[in-house]
């Protein structure tokens, strides 16, 4: 296949583009904007790939858009390009709305006008895979409930409900225009590569660096965490094998109190790497007043995508967390040191790449 991925230089979107191109034989063209969140440093390792195309584009810019899809004829496209931070949201929701439902609604139309001059025999093939977020469901009141397929969405931030606006136009195109669709909501990400404003790379480099370690109010909200590769082969199996028009949540049975989480990486680097002064590093944990509108619990039900699609996460969160923690230690001095200076930004490799 050749596929698109839009946003394939993020967190997410650069796991999906290395498994695609280390683990496949298709084709590939990213579409990233590059921006503070896009890195190719992040597809560093196959972006000499002969099956790579790269293309800095913004998915707002629909003439552009419409050249890619004219120049490297698409089988799939997978959606995952988006503003994603939800403290950033609240302090500038503008640009949430102009990328998650603007530019969601450029690339719908981008590829309603390319998928409606295809064959029919390359018709019944061609997929829109749209990756979104549990956040859409809002939160869970009950220790035992658990987001399902069917329930109701309840967006709380100006980020989640800008990837609902998103969901819905995706669905909308669907009924209305018979666009092949996916849809995937997926619980909290973590891994390598993953940008240091959010909270697990976080936590371990101000640890490293001798800072506070914030925790928003008690530290008692939950997440599910999912493991960024598990992520990533979720997404290439509902590609790949799941139906039309249906949607799947994608979870990774990982329950934990955002002080939980803090704490057991804590433990790792006291094991991993000790302070000179051998006190560990939950000395570290400061609390910090909890932000707007932040809801208390997120839980997925991945029983739909388990039966009918065959998947499950292959890592515990913890033994996905100790391979996170190594990888944030082997590069902090690389990879995390020119994140966090910046210098990332001015050293763009490859731009515009072509096959």
């Amino acid at each position: 296949m050749k596929i698109i991925v839009t946003g394939g230089a993020g967190f997410i979107g650069s796991a999906v583009v290395r498994m695609l191109l280390n683990d496949t034989t298709h084709r590939v063209c990213v579409i990233d904007k590059l921006t503070y969140a896009g890195n190719l440093e992040s597809i560093g390792e196959v972006l000499e790939s002969p099956r790579l195309l790269f293309r800095q584009l913004d998915i707002c810019d629909r003439t552009g858009v419409d050249a890619v899809f004219t120049e490297f004829q698409p089988d799939a496209i997978m959606h995952l390009a988006a503003e994603s931070h939800v403290d950033r949201s609240i302090d500038g929701p503008g640009e949430f709305i102009q990328t998650n439902i603007i530019g969601t609604y450029s690339m719908l139309e981008s590829a309603r006008k390319y998928f409606q001059s295809l064959p029919p025999e390359k018709q019944e093939t061609f997929r829109f895979h749209h990756i979104s977020t549990d956040e859409v469901y809002g939160d869970l009141e009950n220790t035992t409930d658990l987001f399902r397929e069917d329930t109701p969405y309840a967006p709380s931030s100006p980020y989640s409900a800008s990837k609902a606006a998103s969901d819905h136009l995706v669905r909308a195109w669907h009924r209305t225009y018979g666009l092949p669709v996916l849809v995937t909501n997926c619980s909290n990400n973590y891994g390598p590569y993953h940008f240091p404003e959010k909270l697990i790379p976080l936590v371990i480099l101000n640890a490293l660096d001798g800072k506070p370690l914030p925790v928003y109010g008690t530290g008692s909200q939950i997440r599910d965490w999912l493991y960024v590769s598990d992520h990533a082969r979720a997404l290439y199996t509902v590609l790949t094998t799941g139906k039309v028009g249906e949607t799947y949540n994608i979870g990774g049975r990982n329950e934990k109190r955002n002080i939980e989480v803090v704490e057991t990486i804590c433990d790792l680097l006291d094991e991993l790497h000790p302070r000179p002064d051998q006190v560990s590093y939950r000395k570290q944990i400061t609390f910090v007043p909890d932000r707007p509108g932040h809801d208390l619990r997120y839980a997925i039900d991945a029983d739909k995508i388990k039966h009918e699609l065959g998947w499950e996460p292959r890592e515990t969160f913890e033994s996905g967390l100790r391979k996170t923690v190594q990888w944030y230690l082997r590069y902090r001095d690389s990879w995390c040191k020119r994140v966090l200076n910046g210098s990332y930004k001015r050293e763009r490799l490859g731009l515009n790449k072509g096959v």
